[in-house]
């Protein structure tokens, strides 16, 4: 069974499919009517007017109508387009059990406990006929897909069909009309069967009531079943009839035109049968019971082929789609959409022939000619259940060796096998025939290594290399035990390998793991036509990536992932019901939808070949130019880009949209005709021109306020000046004036702001052309007379100035003191009175080139260099700076070797007598060469007996001393990153002259200057390991347990180069080394505990929880440790590890209270149960550590040796070992310990 989808609800009862869209109504025991979208598994709609069960609903086949009938003795008439009942028929007495619509005439058939059938019509909403003859509660009744039939199932133990031709010609008359045609809103209320008002109308119908009318007739009572039936259908092509009973027996029928009798019965079922109905696409029944069981029987053998199970959930109703090879089963939690197999075709494409399978045939189809013919016939033995997995999973072509033909052909049944089948090139129709050259096993999974080889995976998961006599030449084990499939690796001699939830490619023959990609479960591999590119295709997604597993992209969907194809550097994919496509760098976009699910067998840029679910081809017409568009946009190919913006319709939205998101606005631009879109793609490119014509259009003083804040960007302060002057904005005009030096327009703009009466404006417009006098005169005018007496006063204006004192005088205002100091203010001189700034000249841009037809190959060959365009962002560029940097200091010998660093850079004996002055008066003087100083790393390493100080100045060695003698380090591997570190940060350097080297300059601790006493700075430091500490316990509490590790084994190794300044310093240190070293102990206890069962599963996360780890940590520990011991069965352990929860102090975390709740109830259970299922080596009562080497206690008393170093507890045997926690120091040795303030020597 492939479950589809599955839906949890109350229990229900019955089912329906739509004939051609993905939905499937549900009608629940609990009134309500579901109507789900099983392919995206969504609800869609909730019709819930009922009051009871609804035990029967159903889809019309062509109308937007669907019929419910319950428990409330009411059929009910939907419009699922409108969502709401449309009318409800009465005439029922008891309950409803099945609706069905039929499938041409206006008529809905209805059983009911009753005992009658009636058959209605939904257009003129009246009860048409009446048919009685059962004895007791009628279970089912269902027209026949062509025939003027009826049968229905009764639990007075009989199955009748029903002869409803007189019906037919009685009431039908022609075909049946649109819904509309007899419906108005004024009419949607409950009809009822006494609608006619004449006596004899109301007498007949009473009468055809009770005793039925002879419109339809009884043709065959089929009586068999020991107790009542509780279904009957029809098959939808032959005289055959299926039912199904309380008797837990399934009884097929065969009738003709006179008679009906019994073929067969099949047993199995172990309680009621529930539902029986006929397979829509193979001679199959599939049948449920209340026995929690799914049985299907092959009808020509009458046995029982496949039995599927619940655990708790008894089956009541099946449903088969009338078009695909779908069933739906409900039960009493909710309802199942399902397949009994696969129907993905085994085929494989190589050059122009596609290989695939077909009847029992292999066929190969010529995609240039069309010819399609069978080949091979595959007709084996031991065949059996034809059309019931019996079909081949895979096929797989020996591409290198395409001039014998050999095939792989795999599939599940017996747990998986194979067939290599070769075959000759000739595909005329009389070389059909058996394979004289068949070889068969068993595998997992199985794969073409090389032209002569192949391989498979057996069922041990071993790899096992064959050769094409099927004959065994080489067994290898993969690298990993939980290998489940094997894909073709692109080139000889390699393999892809699935493993959980990742993919290795591996190489049998060296036996290498070449790369490894994690990636969800891969269904399918598809490599390009150069073998340089992979799609690896999951259930719902699509990872491109290099021939060696160099991840390059992922695409998720939301719908099943069908198929997919390379057309060059396009993948071509398919989901039930898109076309797409995706790009290596992660673009995709939709091609066109489907009606029905395809498989692509081969892509090219115009069309695609696929092979659809009845192995039918088909050629489908595709229009790539959007993926194109975006290639030649990624190849910057830009004469194929205005190419295909001149001549194809792209879809405008979409592909501005991604213009606007990879930065090309300006190519955004030529798709554009809504203005507002159009000048915001101008201001992003640049554009001034475009803009400003976009906003003539819009006149948007919006726009205009946003094109000037852009032309002020660019320096074009006449677009500027038209802006702000569009926007009216004079304050800002007025200082562009300023800043252009246009006296004269500064002139009528005050002038404006006088005419305005613009206090202000006249002012800052005064200020900006420098008039002392136009100044004084607004702020007289303003009423500021003091103000203006004091700008009079202070520019020498002492008529003025006496003037307005004589005013301030008169009306008895103070007299304002003039400053000594007081300083003349001018506007600033401009540089630029009249052009627009200047800007860079860039070349003509090659869009706009294109465009107007006036660039020439050889101007598009140079304009690709425009800056504008092409200016791409060394993003890596300081990454590869850093590569190479520690590429030279790898190179540089220092790791082993102590640096000469205290050499004198002058030799007295190179110098002397070799240099002489020119013969003057002073050449008698002696010349004296300056003696070389001691360098500052010298003196770091006199001064220190720290290991860092000494790493700093470059002298390993003596570094490499100081750690063994004092924490006894000897593998100093690890920590030859911090050494290289330290060295490098404890120095920079400085450009010198020209033609001269750099001057380097050492980094000093506490002091910039270099004295007696000085000591280097060290790169590491506390506040950045307690961010780091910080960072780990965020990823041990999300659960990141490799990530945490990683980050605590980095502080363990920086601990040993760290300075402390003081002794409170100095103990977080150690405190801090402490931390670290209990964490990545219980990191490795945790991932052994994943890794581990039953009783050591259980012991090694009792021993987690006693790790010394934050409050909230020891609480995550408990949980594991007491779900493992409740679930193992140690109810009595599991109880003491939830009282020590309970004990816990509260925490903030939001997850507190669950854990609380739930050790709670752990712990009232455990306590009732107080047992323990095995016994473990541990003992909450007595204090023990943990041995960090075999991860097992050491209790107290036992001898205990402790790493020099990070100090974890070992067993006595280990004393001279390396520590597996810190991996650097020895085990047992008695040291100095750890010195972590700088000691001067001596």
């Amino acid at each position: 069974m492939l479950t589809k989808f599955e839906s949890k609800s109350n229990r229900v009862k019955g089912l329906a499919f739509h004939s051609h869209r993905p939905w499937i109504l549900t009608s629940l025991h609990n009134g309500v009517i579901q109507l789900w979208d099983y392919r995206m598994g969504t609800l869609l709609e909730r019709f819930d007017e009922h009051d009871g069960p609804v035990r029967g609903v159903d889809f019309h086949k062509v109308q937007p109508l669907l019929v419910s009938g319950g428990d409330d003795y009411r059929i009910k008439v939907w419009d699922y387009k409108l969502r709401r009942c449309l009318f409800t028929l009465l005439g029922h007495l008891d309950y409803i059990r099945t609706v069905n619509f039929h499938n041409e005439y206006p008529w809905v058939v209805s059983a009911s406990d009753d005992q009658t059938i009636r058959i209605w019509n939904w257009q003129s909403r009246s009860c048409v006929s009446v048919l009685t003859g059962h004895n007791h509660y009628v279970m089912c009744a269902s027209f026949h897909p062509r025939d003027d039939l009826i049968v229905s199932a009764s639990l007075d133990q009989t199955v009748r069909v029903w002869d409803i031709t007189g019906l037919r010609k009685k009431t039908v008359r022609g075909a049946p009309t649109a819904i509309g045609a007899h419906m108005s809103p004024s009419s949607m209320h409950e009809v009822g069967v006494g609608s006619n008002t004449s006596a004899s109308s109301v007498v007949s119908r009473v009468n055809a009531d009770l005793f039925g009318g002879n419109d339809a007739v009884v043709k065959y009572v089929l009586e068999g079943h020991d107790r009542g039936v509780n279904w009957a259908s029809f098959h939808p092509t032959l005289p055959l009839v299926i039912s199904g009973a309380d008797d837990r027996q399934v009884k097929l029928w065969r009738m003709n035109e006179t008679k009906a009798w019994e073929v067969d019965t099949m047993r199995g079922h172990s309680n009621n049968v529930s539902c029986v109905v006929f397979h829509p696409k193979h001679e199959l029944i599939v049948s449920n019971s209340e026995d929690r069981s799914i049985r299907v029987w092959d009808i020509s053998k009458r046995l029982g082929v496949q039995t599927f199970r619940r655990e708790n959930d008894r089956f009541w109703i099946l449903a088969a789609h009338p078009q695909q090879n779908l069933l739906a089963a409900g039960h009493d939690s909710g309802m199942i959409v399902f397949k009994l197999e696969r129907e993905r075709p085994a085929f494989e494409s190589h050059a122009d022939k596609l290989f695939y399978v077909k009847d029992r045939f292999l066929r190969i189809h010529e995609f240039s000619t069309g010819r399609d013919l069978p080949t091979l016939s595959l007709r084996r033995a031991g065949n059996t259940q034809a059309g019931l997995c019996g079909g081949h999973r895979s096929l797989e072509y020996n591409v290198f060796n395409p001039s014998e033909h050999n095939l792989l052909l795999f599939s599940d049944q017996d747990g998986g096998t194979f067939e290599l089948l070769a075959f000759s090139d000739d595909i005329a129709p009389s070389s059909q025939g058996e394979s004289s050259d068949l070889k068969r096993g068993l595998a997992v999974s199985v794969v073409f290594l090389s032209r002569n080889r192949f391989a498979i995976l057996d069922k041990n998961r071993q790899i096992i290399i064959k050769d094409l006599n099927n004959e065994k030449r080489k067994s290898i084990p993969p690298p990993n035990p939980s290998t489940g499939c094997m894909f073709f690796g692109g080139t000889s001699g390699r393999l892809l390998l699935r493993s959980d939830e990742r993919i290795v490619l591996f190489e049998p023959q060296s036996r290498r793991v070449l790369a490894e990609l994690q990636v969800t479960r891969i269904k399918y591999v598809i490599w390009n036509q150069d073998f340089s590119k992979v799609a690896l295709i999951s259930k719902h997604g699509i990872t491109i990536a290099s021939r060696n597993l160099e991840q390059l992209c992922t695409v998720t969907e939301t719908v099943r992932v069908k198929s997919g194809a390379w057309d060059h550097r396009i993948f071509i994919y398919t989901t039930l019901n898109h076309v797409k496509y995706c790009l290596a760098n992660g673009d995709t976009g939709i091609i066109r939808t489907l009606d029905v699910p395809v498989y692509i067998t081969k892509a090219n840029s115009k069309q695609i070949f696929c092979l659809d679910r009845e192995l039918k081809h088909c050629i489908i017409s595709i229009d790539s130019t959007e993926a194109k568009f975006k290639l030649a946009l990624e190849d910057r190919n830009y004469a194929e880009v205005m190419n295909m913006i001149k001549n194809s319709k792209l879809c405008g939205k979409s592909i501005i949209v991604y213009l606007q998101e990879k930065g090309y606005p300006e190519v955004a631009l030529h798709f554009v005709d809504d203005l507002k879109t159009r000048f915001k793609l101008a201001l992003a490119c640049g554009n001034i021109e475009v803009a400003m014509n976009t906003a003539y259009e819009m006149s948007d003083d919006e726009c205009w306020h946003r094109l000037g804040l852009e032309a002020l960007r660019q320096g074009n302060h006449q677009v500027v000046e038209m802006s702000y002057q569009r926007t009216k904005n004079f304050e800002r005009l007025s200082f562009l004036y300023l800043l252009t030096g246009n006296v004269e327009k500064l002139r009528k703009m005050l002038r404006i702001a006088e005419m305005r009466r613009d206090i202000m404006g006249r002012f800052h417009n005064a200020l900006f052309l420098g008039s002392a006098s136009e100044r004084v005169r607004v702020l007289e005018e303003a009423g500021q007379l003091a103000l203006a007496y004091l700008s009079a006063i202070s520019h020498g204006m002492l008529e003025e100035a006496a003037r307005i004192k004589a005013l301030l005088e008169s009306t008895d205002q103070p007299i304002p003191s003039v400053l000594c100091d007081a300083q003349l203010m001018q506007p600033p001189t401009p540089i630029l009175r009249s052009d627009n700034w200047p800007l860079l000249t860039l070349p003509t841009n090659t869009f706009r080139n294109s465009h107007a037809g006036e660039a020439d190959s050889s101007e598009i060959a140079d304009v690709t260099s425009s800056p504008g365009w092409d200016a791409d962002l060394d993003l890596n560029e300081q990454d590869n700076e850093n590569g190479n940097n520690e590429a030279d200091l790898d190179e540089g010998g220092g790791w082993g070797d102590d640096l000469d660093i205290d050499d004198n850079i002058y030799d007295d004996n190179t110098t002397e007598g070799k240099y002489h002055e020119p013969p003057d008066k002073e050449a008698s003087a002696p010349h004296i060469i300056p003696v070389a100083g001691v360098s500052p790393e010298f003196r770091w390493c006199q001064n220190s007996a720290h290991a860092a100080d000494h790493a700093a100045a470059g002298n390993f060695g003596s570094s490499m001393s100081f750690l063994n003698r004092q924490i006894s380090v000897v593998n100093f591997h690890p920590l030859r990153s911090r050494f290289l570190l330290v060295y490098s940060a404890s120095s920079s350097s400085a450009p010198g002259l020209p033609l001269s080297l750099a001057h380097q300059v050492t980094l000093q601790r506490g002091s910039a200057v270099i004295d007696a006493g000085c000591l280097p700075r060290i790169a590491t430091s506390m506040p950045r390991l307690i961010e780091t500490l910080k960072a780990s316990y965020r990823l041990f509490q999300k659960g990141n347990f490799q990530a945490s590790r990683d980050k605590f084994y980095y502080i363990l190794l920086c601990i040993p180069l760290i300075v402390a300044e003081s002794r409170s310093h100095a103990n977080e240190v150690k405190e801090l080394l402490n931390i670290a070293r209990e964490y990545v102990t219980a990191v490795r206890l945790k991932h052994e505990n994943a890794s581990e069962s039953g009783i050591r599963q259980m012991e090694l996360s009792a021993y987690f929880t006693h790790c010394n780890l934050q409050p909230s940590h020891v609480a995550l520990a408990l949980n594991l440790a007491m779900t493992q011991a409740y679930k193992g069965g140690n109810f009595i352990t599991a109880a003491a590890f939830a009282r020590r929860m309970l004990d816990l102090p509260d925490l903030i975390a939001q997850s507190r209270s669950e854990l609380h709740h739930k050790a709670q109830t752990v712990l009232q259970k455990s306590e009732q149960k107080a047992r323990n299922e095995f016994k473990l080596n541990y003992d909450e009562r007595n204090p023990f550590e943990i041995d960090c080497r075999n991860l097992d206690p050491i209790y107290r008393g036992n001898q205990i040796e402790r790493c020099s170093f990070c100090r974890s507890a070992y067993a006595g045997n280990m004393k001279g070992r390396l520590c597996s926690t810190c991996n650097i120091a020895l085990i047992g040795i008695e040291t100095l310990g750890l010195v972590t303030q700088a000691q001067n020597k001596g």
